[in-house]
């Protein structure tokens, strides 16, 4: 399995990890650059890296996270979220015109609600998620 997992990994980052993660690091340092949004640029930099190497891994709720990844979720959303989501569901579609692209698409279209409110989930390796359940 981990074998496929990479396989996937390397095709998405040639296909579209790549690109979207680099969106992701835009967003960080814009959030690091106005030093009230550090937290922003903390959980970009998280989306980041997940976006990456999506494979093998998953994100779960943070059974911590309260009001203020609520209202964190609603700032995010405003400046940087609907941005991000707008890249992913452009990616999807250009994706989806490939056969070997469909399911590197629809992964893409699982992003968007991470890149819409990213803060009060974790990223986590895929068994340990399957290991709570």
């Amino acid at each position: 399995m981990k074998v496929v997992q990479l396989i996937l990994n390397i095709l998405w980052v040639v296909l579209c990890g790549f690109w979207m993660a680099l969106g992701y690091l835009l967003a960080a340092i814009i959030c690091f650059i106005l030093i009230i949004t550090i937290p922003f640029g903390i959980a970009s930099l998280r989306n980041a890296g997940y976006v990456l190497w999506p494979f093998g891994r998953t994100v779960v709720s943070k059974p911590s996270a309260g009001a203020g990844s609520l209202i964190g979720n609603v700032i995010w959303f405003v400046f940087a979220g609907w941005w991000l989501a707008l890249g992913h569901i452009t990616t999807s579609i250009a994706l989806a015109i490939t056969i070997i692209g469909l399911p590197f698409a629809w992964a893409n279209l699982k992003l968007v609600p991470l890149a819409l409110f990213p803060l009060g989930h974790e990223v986590v390796a895929a068994d340990d998620a399957r290991a709570q359940v």
